[in-house]
């Protein structure tokens, strides 16, 4: 009987899983009891399948599924199983009492699909038949576990979007429109497509059933109203299989009142949080813990227990996933179209703006933490939390700059408050273009003249400057400077000049820069103010003084520099510090020492994404390598610098001082590899991303030093003549 059992044909391709199929063949081979849980539509029913289908020579008895979704009342659960196993019983036995002994001598597998309405009669009807049959093996496939002590769980997770997904997509749009392919024109619209519906194989294959009327664009236009659009399934699927709208509602369908209630709430969740922002955002009476719904009124305490204890619940129901990230932190996630389907159910309870309003204030604590914390030992710690958090911090800047549901904003200044706060991010962590979007929603939402706004405007005019639009961050940083005087905001107008005094240094006006930048820290010492910012004033002052020949002051202030961010645990000042230092280095002539520093600078940037930071570091690494006798490392790593300014803006700002040394570089490097092999080494490098740069940069072998003289040696101290290539690189053409 080595072929025998009732499972169905095959009716399409099984693509992908091969990972998950080798795990659950290995399960069943150890175990007795294993359950394949996730979400609807993520393919559980028929991984169960293929892998029962792989192992029916192992069971002389043959592999049997039973299906239960149509089965609503337990009553009728033993007799469903019988039917399933042509178990003919005509006495007046009861029919578990008849399968146990059917089951009793034996070897099959049993596979039960579907029994998540009838959980505990299920769990108990397995339970007892694992007692009384000792090879039966049971395998089954639901949103929640059963909780039998010996259980095995494999979760089941949706397929790689950009893989198996557009596979599976493929495969499934080309039964429906034959000649349907994934080609160079739709490949961008089909990867999108897969990425809005999380991979799940069910909706892929609802989705291109409805090619037969739509093009891929069309839907990627209609995925807003996902649930109307994917319908219309195979109709001899089960009826939870025939449209996204019931599969979800199916798992809804399963849970208490509490557990629909948090899925609500946490719709206005994005991507991933945690359970600090759950009992933040979504608490509440009405979650409360068993004590809390025990007595009169439950406290902060019983909340935040009722809804940790809900969100256990659910992750067993796979309506959350449970993720530990590389900080060890436990974080959330829910699929897009549970959460679509979670804010339907909000906006029926008319409790959506109450619920983004607690999402927004928990989201701008953070972004305030953040802020205070950059400026400490936990730099490190506030890039990977903004970095995870940022689909949220996006959804709270929305809200704050343009309300919910389309209406206005209900406290601007709190918008331009967030927008401001984050300006770490958006410099420091390589994010340039999407802070100049938010910035700019900030300053259009209110022209008032209030704190919030000037941080806006100060923070704007810095951006714009890194991208090297000085037109913009001028008249933004004039008209700060000039409202923050007449308002008496001495920290805004400190602020304003130091990025003045920055706009200076970059358009090649040293002495300006050494002033501007010179006046504000004076200023930040009046009003005791000492962070990133400041310390960052003082490295570009460092930059304005050593253009202007005085390198010993350079030093002196990079060295300050990088005393104070030792005492206070700050990395990301430090390391621009680490760079004017290894420029000093290099007019030293000492590579080697130049090398060391620069490299360490990099180290610390790229961690942080921190682009302005890690190209400039890439610039001044490619002249090292120039100097120590690696002509085409020297070249490969000014192409790879050259694609990193594409997303910055100009290259070394436009400035004839920033990009002096660049020049000197280029001129030696023409000469020694000639024309085409030089040209070559720029495409080579220019094919690297950051993360292929900086590892580049990194790993390249010590060269050897003093391969040069210094040329004609150092310029006099001032600035550079009219007309000349100013700038440091000059004391060493």
């Amino acid at each position: 009987m080595g072929m025998a059992g009732n499972l169905p044909a095959e009716l399409t391709g099984f693509i992908g899983r091969g990972d998950e199929l080798a795990e659950l063949s290995g399960l069943l081979a150890r175990e007795r009891l294993v359950t394949v849980t996730g979400t609807g539509g993520v393919g559980k029913t028929r991984l169960a399948l293929r892998a029962a289908r792989t192992l029916r020579d192992r069971f002389p008895d043959g592999v049997w599924l039973v299906e239960l979704s149509g089965v609503r009342d337990a009553t009728l659960l033993d007799q469903t199983v019988a039917d399933a196993l042509r178990l003919s019983e005509h006495s007046t036995r009861a029919p578990r009492l008849a399968l146990a002994e059917h089951l009793a001598d034996r070897e099959l597998l049993l596979v039960l699909d579907g029994f998540d309405l009838l959980h505990r009669t299920a769990a108990a009807l397995i339970a007892e038949l694992l007692r009384r049959a000792p090879a039966l093996r049971v395998l089954t496939a639901g949103r929640l576990p059963l909780g039998i002590t010996g259980e095995r769980l494999q979760a089941l997770s949706p397929l790689p979007a950009t893989g198996d997904a557009v596979r599976l997509f493929a495969e499934r749009a080309a039964a429906v429109l034959p000649g349907f392919t994934v080609t160079r024109d739709n490949a961008a619209a089909v990867a999108e497509l897969c990425t809005r519906l999380d991979g799940l194989p069910l909706a892929l294959e609802l989705a291109a059933v409805r090619l037969r009327a739509l093009s891929v664009d069309q839907l990627l236009e209609r995925l807003n109203d996902r649930f109307r659009l994917l319908t219309g399934g195979d109709p001899s699927a089960p009826v939870r299989h025939r449209a996204l709208r019931t599969t979800i509602g199916w798992s809804h369908e399963l849970c208490t009142p509490a557990q629909r209630l948090l899925w609500a709430r946490l719709s206005v969740f994005a991507d991933r949080f945690d359970l600090d922002a759950v009992e933040y955002v979504c608490g509440g009476p009405e979650l409360a813990g068993e004590a809390g719904r025990a007595g009169d009124a439950g406290d902060a305490g019983d909340a935040g227990e009722g809804v940790a204890e809900t969100v256990a619940e659910l992750v067993d129901r796979s309506v959350l996933s449970r993720e530990e990230g590389p900080d060890g932190q436990v974080r959330y996630r829910m699929l897009e179209s549970v959460r679509e389907y979670g804010a339907g159910w909000l906006a029926a309870l008319g409790d959506e703006t109450r619920m983004r309003r607690r999402h927004r204030d928990w989201y701008l604590g953070l972004a305030t933490w953040c802020e205070l914390e950059w400026f400490s030992p936990r730099q490190g710690e506030v890039a990977t939390r903004v970095a995870t958090d940022l689909p949220n911090l996006r959804l709270a800047l929305d809200f704050s700059l343009a309300g919910a549901l389309g209406e206005p904003a209900e406290d601007p200044a709190v918008g331009q408050y967030l927008a401001a706060t984050l300006w770490f991010c958006w410099v420091g962590f390589g994010r340039l273009g999407e802070g100049r979007h938010w910035l700019e929603r900030a300053l259009g939402v209110s022209d008032a003249p209030t704190e919030a706004r000037a941080k806006v405007m100060w923070v704007f005019g810095y951006v714009t400057l890194l991208q090297g639009d000085s037109a913009t961050s001028l008249a933004a940083l004039q008209e700060c400077r000039l409202a923050a005087a007449a308002s008496g905001n001495a920290a805004a107008e400190a602020y304003a000049v130091h990025r003045l005094g920055c706009l200076a240094l970059v358009s090649d006006d040293m002495p300006r820069a050494e002033h501007l930048i010179g006046d504000a820290l004076l200023r930040y010492r009046r009003i005791g103010e000492l962070n990133s910012t400041v310390l960052m004033g003082q490295v570009e002052l460092a930059m304005a003084v050593a253009f202007q020949g005085d390198v010993p002051q350079a030093i002196r202030l990079a060295q300050e520099v990088r005393e104070i961010c030792r005492d206070h645990g700050e990395r990301w000042a430090s390391a621009y510090a680490l760079y004017v230092l290894a420029y000093a280095a290099w007019l030293d002539e000492d590579p080697a020492r130049a090398r060391r520093l620069a490299e360490e600078a990099l180290a610390i940037e790229y961690p942080f994404h921190d682009l302005v930071g890690a190209v400039l570091t890439l610039e001044l690494l490619a002249l090292i390598a120039e100097e120590e006798g690696a002509p085409h490392e020297a070249a490969v790593l000014q192409g790879a610098a050259g694609r990193q300014w594409e997303s910055v803006g100009p290259r070394l700002f436009g400035s004839r001082y920033f990009r002096a040394p660049y020049t000197v570089c280029e001129g030696r490097l023409r000469e020694e590899l000639g024309e085409s092999v030089y040209a070559a080494a720029l495409v080579e490098g220019g094919r690297l991303d950051l993360d292929g740069a900086v590892r580049r940069a990194l790993e390249r072998p010590p060269g050897r030093a003093g391969r040069r003289s210094a040329g004609p040696g150092p310029r006099p101290h001032g600035p550079a003549a009219p007309g000349e290539a100013a700038g440091i690189g000059d004391q060493r053409a």
